[in-house]
């Protein structure tokens, strides 16, 4: 099997017009500092909606049923080796992500687990290195661009892939050019290695689907509010800061009810885009 890098020019100018991409369209939300106030994040709610029902459908008629045989009929040990397979290109990529926002103790143990791994671990299908206490430090291109302050833009909702937002929507172009199929020639080999990568994926979330559907009353909201929580979270490395909120005019503060904290946010409705609350809690708008 014949292995190469595909990093010629047209991937580089890829790779460039997104990062190109992801700045101006994050420009409205780059902040002076850490934690300021963003804009709306889900101004396409209508548009978003129409394209994660679809989303859902072909994950009801198709993706499901797909991953449920998969999980069914293949051994999980075998499909725990395929993740982790999938998880050491990740790593790989960590590595890189993390020496690029200067986090280069995490950059240098995501590359010891990807040596690790790869060496002892049959490329990456055993995870050696977690046994041996390395731990993963996940960073993709988007929370780079985060890190250097380009800010997350508005909430979108992607065909097939899921939710998003425009900065992320641009970086995953140049996350694309380090994963498996990008590293292989020719069409059957990688479309082989994203639909392996896509059933593999979907059977591991198939417990926490089913969660989601059993205690979410709008799936979209609940889904939406996660990510963007989590994304933000990640960017910040769980340390995210207070978004400072406009001071309520003094009859406000007086009438404002003797539990509700100064600057507390409503939760969202379905009709009204959250600024980015969690899931059970409004929380402070993501980067």
């Amino acid at each position: 099997m014949k292995c190469s890098l595909r990093l010629g020019s047209p991937s580089r100018r890829v790779a460039l017009l997104a990062v190109v991409l992801a700045v101006l369209a994050g420009c409205t939300t780059i902040r002076e500092g850490r934690g300021g106030p963003g804009q709306r994040l889900d101004p396409w709610e209508n548009w978003n909606r129409k394209v994660f029902n679809f989303n859902e459908a072909l994950d009801d008629v198709v993706l499901e049923p797909v991953a449920t045989f998969y999980a069914d009929v293949v051994p999980q040990v075998f499909r725990r080796g395929v993740t982790n397979f999938f998880n050491n290109f990740s790593d790989a990529w960590s590595a890189i992500n993390n020496m690029l926002q200067g986090k280069f103790e995490a950059g240098f143990q995501d590359a010891t687990r990807v040596g690790t791994n790869t060496l002892f671990g049959l490329l990456g299908i055993l995870d050696v290195a977690s046994e041996m206490g390395l731990e993963h430090h996940y960073e993709d291109f988007g929370q780079t661009l985060g890190h250097y302050g380009v800010g997350a833009g508005a909430y979108v909702v992607l065909p097939l892939l899921g939710p998003s937002t425009v900065r992320d929507t641009a970086a995953t172009v140049v996350d694309r050019l380090a994963s498996p199929p990008a590293l292989f020639d020719g069409t059957g080999k990688q479309v082989g290695f994203t639909l392996l990568q896509i059933i593999n994926t979907r059977a591991d979330l198939l417990g926490a689907t089913r969660v989601i559907d059993a205690i979410s009353l709008d799936k979209y909201t609940f889904i939406r509010d996660a990510y963007l929580q989590r994304r933000r979270s990640l960017v910040f490395d769980g340390d995210v800061p207070e978004t400072p909120e406009t001071p309520a005019a003094p009859d406000e503060a007086a009438s404002a009810p003797a539990g509700a904290a100064a600057g507390s946010v409503a939760p969202p409705t379905a009709a009204t885009p959250a600024s980015a609350p969690p899931p059970a809690a409004p929380a402070s708008t993501p980067r």
